[in-house]
């Protein structure tokens, strides 16, 4: 294996055939780099559909109301649907076995300030589960409690860039702010991966909000995490199920999308695991294909190698050769030349994806192509495999040949 010799003539037989070398490496190079760019897409649309749900839990359910468009008993269309506290307590109550998580939230816009700086803001108010199923990271301070809720307190949690664009530098926890001319202390800060928007967020206490802004129970939207450990199915099942039990419960036509959804995650995660799984399988068999492609002409070649080759290895055994060293030459320079190519094949596919990576992004908003070295190192191994049983059996063949019948070869 580590025989000098060897290897000078190995290098020497690629030197002089270098177009038949060329031809080999090429066949194997362009099967691992279409192999790279189909496998780099299809991660990038799984970081698409992945990036799109960062912010949120994966078991999250999120049960919004409108207006309706169908009438119902007697109902008039366009009848204004509002959530109340006794709803939430009502989804709460029937299905705790299968919650884990849930909160309320009521949107708000107010203008804020600290000393003279000043700017508008949208506010959730919530209750402290919210800081789960929207995956908030507490970066200062606290979140909204229980004892928030219960008391009704005048506390809120600032957003990282709220707390920049109002204090700057400066610390901000255990400050006052003016929220629509209230004063509210600053509990916490938080930061978000679902970008700038969610991080000029602030939240307080669903029972303030309710308390100082209007003075009722009102609610605009529930938010559920259900629990873990049912399947996609069952989750999907339970979504249903809120769905057909709140439109009894407020009066909703069953076909009326408009005025009741649930936007269940299991869903979505369940058609995006269909789509991704029927894409990846497509790929396979393209990929596939595209090695068995290569497999083949590494085949063709090396056939062709040996063929013309024969002359030679009939004064190699002339001279005393054994059939397992001229076995042993083919071998080692089909797989040399299998993996130099498979490696630049890599190497080019992984540039690729890397220079077409934002462009891909913006107009077709695949995410951070890439692919996994191991994926492609594998796919490389089957084909310096294939190269190696290409070059063995008509190498085996050819070495079993008689010198005489060798050196009479055409």
């Amino acid at each position: 294996m580590f025989d000098i010799d060897r290897w000078r003539e190995i290098f020497q037989s690629i030197n002089k055939n270098r177009l038949r070398s060329v031809m080999s490496g090429f066949t194997v190079a362009f099967a691992i780099l279409l192999f790279t760019l189909l496998f780099g897409i299809v991660s990038g649309l799984k970081n698409t559909f992945e990036g799109a749900f960062v912010d949120d839990a994966a078991n999250s359910m999120f049960v919004r109301v409108w207006k309706t468009t169908k009438p119902y008993k007697g109902l008039q269309s366009g009848r204004r649907i509002q959530l109340k506290n006794n709803d939430y307590d009502y989804v709460a109550d029937k299905y705790d076995s299968k919650i884990d998580l849930m909160t309320a939230r009521v949107y708000k816009n107010f203008s804020m300030s600290h000393k003279k700086n000043q700017d508008n803001y949208s506010i959730r108010a919530v209750h402290p589960d919210h800081q789960f199923l929207e995956k908030t990271i507490m970066t200062d301070g606290r979140y909204i409690n229980q004892l928030d809720i219960n008391d009704a307190s005048k506390s809120i949690v600032i957003g990282r860039l709220v707390k920049s664009d109002l204090f700057g530098e400066k610390p901000a926890l255990g400050k006052r702010i003016n929220v629509g001319g209230i004063s509210y202390k600053v509990i916490g800060i938080f930061s978000d991966d679902g970008g700038d928007n969610e991080e000029r967020l602030s939240y307080i206490p669903i029972t303030t909000a309710q308390k100082l802004y209007g003075n009722n129970d009102y609610i605009s939207q529930i938010n559920i995490g259900y629990n873990e450990n049912l399947s996609l199915d069952e989750a999907i099942a339970f979504g249903k199920a809120v769905e057909r039990d709140m439109r009894k419960k407020l009066d909703i036509h069953p076909d009326d999308q408009s005025a009741l959804s649930v936007r269940n995650m299991a869903e979505l995660n369940k058609g995006v695991g269909i789509f991704m799984l029927a894409l990846f399988f497509i790929v396979i068999f393209i990929g596939s294909g595209t090695l068995i492609a290569g497999i083949i002409g590494i085949s063709n070649i090396m056939i062709f190698v040996i063929k013309e080759r024969t002359k030679e290895f009939g004064i190699r055994k002339a001279l005393g050769a054994k059939p397992s060293s001229i076995v042993g030459m083919v071998v080692q320079e089909s797989v040399l030349i299998t993996t130099i190519a498979g490696y630049l094949g890599l190497t080019l596919g992984t540039y690729i994806l890397s220079l077409i990576g934002n462009s891909l992004e913006e107009d077709y908003f695949i995410k951070d192509p890439s692919v996994s070295q191991g994926l492609v190192i594998g796919a490389t191994i089957v084909l310096i495999l294939s190269g190696l049983i290409a070059a063995l059996v008509p190498a085996r063949k050819a070495s079993k040949i008689k010198p005489v019948v060798a050196l009479r070869a055409d």
